[in-house]
């Protein structure tokens, strides 16, 4: 399972303004009834990628990325005090999983 990149609230937002109804994501993908339609459709894939370059970063991701950051800095920090590299074999470790959770794929 990994991290949501798409805000619901952007995704909402765009359906609002383009006339498509009755939102919900079905695992990876946003569904919605475009426009006089009587069949969900996914939402297309460059409106959501064009979403996430016009917003940046979901709350989501924002949350993980400076989780990572700080367990970097922490572990590093703790790596200088024990005069050891170990804490930063963990801390390299954790971000690895955090940015496995971000890959798309």
């Amino acid at each position: 399972m990994g991290i949501n990149k798409y805000c619901t609230e952007w995704v909402q937002e765009w359906c609002l303004d383009h006339g498509w109804t009755d939102l919900f994501k079905e695992r990876k993908e946003y569904w919605a009834f475009p426009p006089h339609a009587v069949m969900p459709l996914p939402i297309p894939s460059d409106v959501l990628q064009s979403i996430k370059a016009q917003k940046g970063l979901s709350p989501q991701e924002r949350l993980w990325s400076g989780a990572a950051w700080a367990c970097a800095v922490v572990f590093a920090g703790l790596g200088v005090y024990c005069d050891s590299p170990m804490p930063l074999v963990t801390a390299f470790a954790i971000c690895a999983m955090i940015v496995a959770r971000m890959d798309e794929d």
